[in-house]
């Protein structure tokens, strides 16, 4: 009788504290907004994990990490994944934020501790009750693309507090070894960066032969013999010649202009170029490539010595000293920008692609033109400064009156501005250092490049249905294309004609081009048109904004 009692009581107590929950929720309602409780969030995944077969759990994944897999695993991540997970994993987008349960963050540890197995059956059948897709059956996803995925969320993972020690000791301790070390692990990109801009900044014509793009007998400006040409500096827009005398380098004072095939005069002028000319003569004999030029074109500069640990972007320049993980290959041991985030990931290539002073100049005597004494994971604002710029002041050697880099070699300058560095998105995210194949080194053609974040009805833009209703151009066109628009050639290289893109992804209208004398794309490429007839265009844009074409 006790017993019954007991147990009815029991379930009297049950019965009023779901009538108790379900009132709540009632009261409360069901929304997507609401953020799941602990308890929610630890069902929802128990369930999760009780419903993979056991079978699936210990399958391990049939391919090897290779660069090519992950870049491939990557590519299916941002076409299929990274609107709700992020680019990088972390679940918090706008969508990754309104789903319940939350998406969860791939980076994090209960992610990571799932098995190979386990990630692949969520990928392949998807998540009841969640925003999780079945990404096997119904989209026809082949198999090894899932594995491909698999391999690519192992690579977001981010590095333990062990591997964080032990990568501040590395640092500390390791030394350069070159690029040649990482060959035997890395032969494939090792391979495809040899080809690269990075990998050939300048080179010796002994070693090699065909550096010297122009015949030497044709320079009629400043002549020269191929024996006083100790290194060869560039060959897409302009190529310099640097001669040796003692330790030191110097710009020999004539380049080759590779676009208009004419020899020119190289000097930089005391005042109206670079900030450091007014502290050097104006003889290019007197201006050595150690302080202004070197610090960027090799590895390991010593300003004491004014040897390097090679010459050329080499492995070591983004990834650090790699003594250790050549003789240990570990993750904790190496740098990676990809494990940085956005600010120091970009600095690893706003160290060079800027305009800029070190904080400190001069330097035992000397005024330098890159940020001495910074190395990749360190902090770049403790070693270096943006060129100023005045809203509105007139277009001058560095700047446009609107911010924009009037001059190459300010992508950093640029993109700092951008919104998609507040974003988060970081220079790797496009380009790939370790070569592609354009020489921009883009990860894929641009305006798939593009796409990938900004299809057309997309959340981030444009609004409009079709790329064509967006930009008014035949689709395929050369006005269709993204860069078109938002990344006007508009920065100077240097010689006549020679222009690189801006990367402050702004549109610049025809009205600015008016106010402030900046090329604006519109009668850039429609150059038999004006500037109103450009702006009365695009006010019969029926999805522009009238406020943003003026």
């Amino acid at each position: 009788m006790k017993t019954w009692k007991a147990l009815l009581l029991a379930f009297l107590v049950l019965l009023v504290a779901g009538a108790v929950v379900v009132a709540l929720l009632i009261h409360r309602g069901f929304r997507a907004t609401t953020e799941p409780s602990r308890f929610e969030t630890a069902i929802a995944r128990t369930v999760r994990d009780f419903a993979i077969p056991s079978k699936e759990r210990t399958r391990q994944n049939p391919l090897e990490a290779s660069s090519q897999n992950l870049n491939d695993g990557r590519e299916n991540f941002l076409a299929r994944c990274a609107n709700c997970h992020g680019r990088d994993g972390s679940g918090t987008t706008a969508a990754g934020q309104s789903l319940y349960p939350r998406v969860p963050d791939l980076r994090a540890t209960k992610s990571q501790d799932l098995t190979d197995g386990e990630l692949h059956y969520i990928i392949e059948n998807g998540v009841a009750l969640t925003g999780m897709p079945a990404w096997g059956n119904l989209h026809q996803m082949p198999e090894d693309d899932i594995w491909k995925l698999v391999l690519y969320i192992r690579s977001l993972r981010p590095l333990t507090s062990q591997e964080q020690t032990q990568q501040a000791q590395t640092t500390a301790s390791a030394h350069y070894v070159g690029s040649q070390a990482c060959a035997k692990c890395h032969a494939r990109i090792y391979e495809h960066w040899q080809k690269t801009p990075m990998a050939n900044v300048v080179r010796d014509p002994r070693q090699h032969p065909d550096a010297i793009t122009p015949d030497l007998a044709t320079n009629n400006v400043s002549k020269f013999s191929k024996d006083q040409v100790a290194f060869v500096y560039g060959s897409i827009w302009k190529q310099r010649y640097f001669t040796k005398v003692g330790d030191d380098y110097f710009p020999l004072p004539v380049q080759w202009e590779v676009l208009n095939h004419k020899w020119s005069k190289y000097v930089v002028p005391p005042s109206g170029g670079d900030w450091w000319a007014a502290f050097y003569p104006p003889d290019n004999m007197h201006r050595p490539t150690g302080p202004l030029c070197d610090g960027c074109h090799s590895v390991g500069y010593d300003i004491h010595t004014k040897q390097v640990a090679e010459w050329n972007v080499g492995c070591e320049r983004c990834h650090g000293p790699g003594s250790e993980h050549a003789a240990h290959p570990v993750r904790g041991n190496i740098i990676n920008p990809s494990h940085m985030d956005y600010v120091a990931a970009s600095d690893t290539c706003i160290q060079c692609h800027s305009q800029g002073q070190p904080l400190s100049n001069p330097i035992e005597g000397k005024y330098y033109d890159w940020p001495v004494g910074y190395n990749v994971g360190m902090k770049l604002q403790d070693h270096w400064k943006l060129e100023e710029h005045t809203l509105g002041a007139p277009t001058n050697f560095l700047y446009y009156p609107d911010g924009t880099a009037h001059k190459n070699r300010m992508q950093g300058n640029d993109f700092v501005q951008s919104v998609m560095y507040r974003r988060g998105v970081t220079c790797f995210d496009c380009h790939d250092v370790h070569g592609t194949g354009s020489y921009a080194q883009l990860r894929k053609p641009v305006d798939q490049l593009c796409l990938d974040c900004h299809g057309p009805s997309s959340p981030n833009g444009p609004r409009p249905a079709t790329i064509e209703e967006h930009t008014h151009h035949k689709d395929g066109s050369p006005g269709s294309q993204c860069v078109a628009c938002h990344m006007p050639a508009i920065e100077t290289e240097g010689p006549p004609g020679t222009l690189v893109h801006a990367h402050t992804f702004k549109f610049i209208t025809p009205v600015m081009t008016e106010k402030y004398k900046i090329p604006n794309p519109c009668t850039s490429c429609h150059s038999d048109k004006s500037t109103a007839w450009a702006t009365d265009a695009m006010r019969h844009w029926n999805e522009r904004s009238p406020w943003r074409v003026e």
